[in-house]
């Protein structure tokens, strides 16, 4: 118990045999279960996690049939830490790549100022350009970005973060069959916390590299594919959020954005066509294309700034 309060950790695990004793081992007493979710693991993680069961009965095992991925393996834990009624449940990755020292600041964060959802911040660390390797630090950056506008939760950064909190209230209302079970769970999830009203907050944490961890992302691949999650998301929180639940015109400032965007990319293959086949473009054409573009910017501009408005009381 933490502060009168229940706590599970929620471990995914692929291929973890070598680190998963660490990160049990460095568990604080005050962590009531350890959920060890073994995402159908080629190696011995499950027989592992079965023997340190033995020594310490907080740990509990799920063992996947087929391989969901890491979102997959994080649902099954939450799911777990519903149905066993806990109050709340954090995840921590598998490779040791998560300082349990940060954990009582993320707990506290959701005991005393009612935040639903917290979630480690990496970037906000004292020195962490200098730590997490730069590519990363960059790809990270971007997807931070785009999260934001996806998600509504202008105020966080670090979206890839695994390490989080959510409270009883997140276990229940969420549906966790129908996250995301790859590499874009994280921000799959802030978008479903968005939809769903809930308070989320950064706090920052220790970035931890060079403890023995294998990383099985590949940079290119996983932008395009969060990339094409959160663009479905968006599309999602804008239409249940500002059209169903309840209306806000910034929906009409983001389809201006996009019309007037289509007409800028026509007007701008337009002018580099005139201009090659005649040597000159007509100033109507050119005027078009800027208008089209000067709009297009402002539009989107003003639904991001409602956007952020909206969603200010979920700071």
């Amino acid at each position: 118990m933490y502060r009168d309060k229940s706590v599970a950790v929620v471990v995914p695990c692929f291929k973890e045999e070598h680190q998963i004793a660490k990160v049990t081992s460095t568990m604080p007493d005050f962590v009531d279960r350890i959920v060890v979710v073994d995402d159908q693991s080629p190696d011995r993680t499950a027989e592992v996690v079965a023997e340190l069961a033995k020594a310490d009965p907080r740990i509990v095992l799920i063992r996947h049939e087929q391989n969901e991925g890491v979102g997959g393996a994080i649902a099954s834990g939450y799911k777990w830490a519903r149905d066993n009624g806990m109050d709340m449940a954090v995840v921590m990755a598998g490779d040791g790549q998560m300082d349990p020292a940060d954990l009582p600041n993320l707990l506290d964060c959701v005991i005393d100022k009612g935040v639903n959802y917290v979630k480690g911040n990496r970037l906000l660390w004292r020195g962490a350009y200098s730590v997490i390797p730069k590519r990363r630090f960059f790809g990270n950056s971007i997807l931070s970005l785009l999260t934001k506008i996806a998600s509504g939760y202008w105020h966080v950064s670090d979206s890839q973060t695994g390490y989080t909190v959510a409270d009883r209230e997140v276990l229940q209302v969420i549906d966790w069959d129908r996250m995301y079970k790859r590499y874009g769970q994280p921000n799959d999830l802030l978008i479903s916390l968005n939809i769903a009203n809930f308070r989320v907050r950064d706090v920052p944490v220790r970035p931890v590299y060079g403890v023995g961890e294998i990383s099985g992302i590949k940079i290119r691949r996983v932008i395009f594919t969060i990339s094409n999650v959160l663009v479905k998301g968006w599309l999602r929180r804008m239409w249940i959020k500002y059209v169903v639940q309840d209306f806000h015109p910034l929906v009409f400032f983001y389809l201006l954005s996009i019309v007037m965007t289509l007409i800028f990319v026509w007007m701008s293959g337009r002018v580099v066509v005139l201009w090659s086949s005649e040597g000159e473009v007509p100033g109507m054409s050119a005027l078009a294309m800027m208008f089209s573009f000067s709009v297009a910017l402002q539009s989107a501009f003003f639904a991001m700034w409602f956007d952020m408005e909206a969603n200010k009381p979920l700071r």
